[in-house]
């Protein structure tokens, strides 16, 4: 556990190798930093920017792609430098991984940062409840965030209770899912309580980015592992809560184009991390990590050829997918590729050259699109199917220039219609695995691949669902 607030001091370094040996409590800053308004924005900038430190801490690196390759529309190269993306796609995930670090590491920096908010924010002097309360409902927001990353991706996780190291720390026991969600749900609940509606900048939630969140827990929890099926109904009316008052808080389905979507600033954004086109901030899987070696890609991740197959004809699909690259002059298909793969096109959308590791476009967490879909399934759990979920899972289709679903369908269809519909509305935004595994489709998605596409390394059990804990910390603390 050490080492998880060893990399708490080391908040902006890019490489901090050498174990940390002296005892850090005087390094990691608690209310002695938070004693005024300034000391408390401050605070929350930091705890934003430890999820956008590319390569090294949370979701501009191309890790939570990898770390999803379990589903069935993500898959990686056969061969080259890519035996780290090949161990999430084949399930045999060993613990030294690199590829988990910045998320476990971004997430647990942010904690921390957002503990000391959250345990402190009372000390400032200078402030007001106006200008107070919504830095505070921000640090929750992100702490809930986290933890629900962390658990989602983990199972039992250790919860930290101070932003200060002690030397109990390092004895910490992990915590079960269900008392996790319980933290994330009071954490976003007290978010919501003093979230204003309107955005204080951009890339900063405001409250449908608050509910939109919680209707999303709320749906994890009615599958595995909580499987707690009176969560569904509290989904569906957190979603409709954003929904009925989209208007006022400045969100909706954006109808200028599919593709624009993803360089970000558009209407459907209800939050995204806005990237600074910097070294120490920028998107990094956009570009060169899902561009073929043939165009000078780096052939990081690309759909699985099913998965393609499958995918609804229309102008979702052609937004979705390049299926030609330009190379030496020519104009060759995906076949001649030298992986025989179609790729994203939706993360080569940026300004300038699409050959690029730094975009400065924002990684999209939640889109509009999320809320309905979320309500959709949400509410047909309830056993029967209403026209506000038709609505919703037809206003998605309808701009994918698909037409509106059958009416009639049991519960079940329905469901069933829904989640392929959140497959194909957010192919490689990693949100299918996480829909796989709460519904436990993990196995059945993996049971038909194409012979062309990467295969399981062995028989998937629930075991497979979640990921070893990062082996310099279960070092450090034999409780992880």
């Amino acid at each position: 556990m050490r080492n998880i607030y060893f990399i708490l001091i080391c908040f902006f370094t890019v490489s901090c190798s050498k174990q940390l040996t002296e005892d850090p409590e005087g390094l990691v800053i608690g209310s002695e930093g938070i004693s005024n308004l300034a000391g408390l924005e401050a605070a929350l900038t930091g705890a934003y920017g430890s999820l956008m430190v590319p390569w090294e801490s949370g979701f501009t690196t191309v890790s939570q792609i990898a770390m999803t390759m379990g589903g069935d529309d993500l898959t990686t190269h056969p061969g080259s430098n890519k035996e780290e993306f090949r161990e999430f796609d084949r399930f045999s995930v060993a613990d030294l991984n690199s590829r988990m670090t910045p998320i476990w590491r971004g997430c647990y920096k942010t904690i921390q940062s957002t503990t000391n908010i959250i345990n402190n924010y009372t000390a400032v002097t200078d402030g007001t409840e106006a200008t107070v309360q919504p830095i505070v409902a921000e640090a929750y927001f992100l702490r809930g965030l986290c933890y629900y990353w962390l658990t989602r991706f983990w199972g039992d996780i250790p919860v930290i209770p101070s932003e200060k190291f002690s030397n109990s720390m390092l004895t910490l026991t992990k915590t079960a899912p269900a008392e996790v969600y319980k933290l994330i749900e009071a954490d976003l609940q007290k978010a919501e309580a003093w979230m204003p509606n309107t955005r204080r900048s951009a890339g900063r939630p405001n409250k449908g980015s608050v509910k939109a969140l919680l209707a999303d827990v709320y749906l994890t929890e009615g599958g595995w592992p909580v499987k707690d099926a009176s969560r569904y109904a509290l989904a569906a009316a957190k979603a409709k809560e954003v929904i009925d008052n989209k208007t006022t808080y400045g969100i909706d389905l954006y109808q200028g184009g599919f593709l624009k979507i993803f360089a970000g600033g558009t209407i459907e954004d209800v939050f995204a991390l806005y990237t600074r086109g910097q070294w120490i901030t920028y998107n990094s899987f956009y570009g060169l990590s899902t561009m073929p070696e043939d165009e000078g890609g780096w052939s990081d991740f690309f759909p699985e050829l099913n998965f393609f197959y499958n995918f609804p004809e229309g102008s979702r699909k052609d937004a979705t997918f390049s299926t030609r690259f330009a190379v030496n002059g020519d104009s060759i298909p995906w076949q001649s590729t030298t992986t025989k793969h179609p790729y994203y096109k939706k993360f080569t959308i940026q300004s300038g050259t699409k050959a690029t590791y730094m975009s400065a476009n924002p990684v999209i967490m939640i889109r509009y699109a999320h809320v309905l879909l979320t309500y959709a399934e949400a509410q047909a759990h309830s056993g029967t199917v209403s026209t506000e979920a038709y609505a919703a899972i037809n206003a998605v289709r309808t701009r994918a220039g698909l037409g509106n679903l059958p009416t009639g369908l049991s519960s079940d269809a329905f469901i069933n219609a829904v989640v392929d519909e959140r497959a194909w509305e957010f192919a490689g935004e990693w949100n299918r695995w996480f829909d796989l595994v709460r519904l436990e489709k993990v196995e059945a998605a993996n049971a038909n691949k194409n012979p062309d596409d990467l295969q399981p390394n062995g028989t998937i059990t629930k075991k497979n669902y979640l990921l070893p804990i990062p082996g310099a910390d279960a070092l450090m603390n034999p409780n992880l």
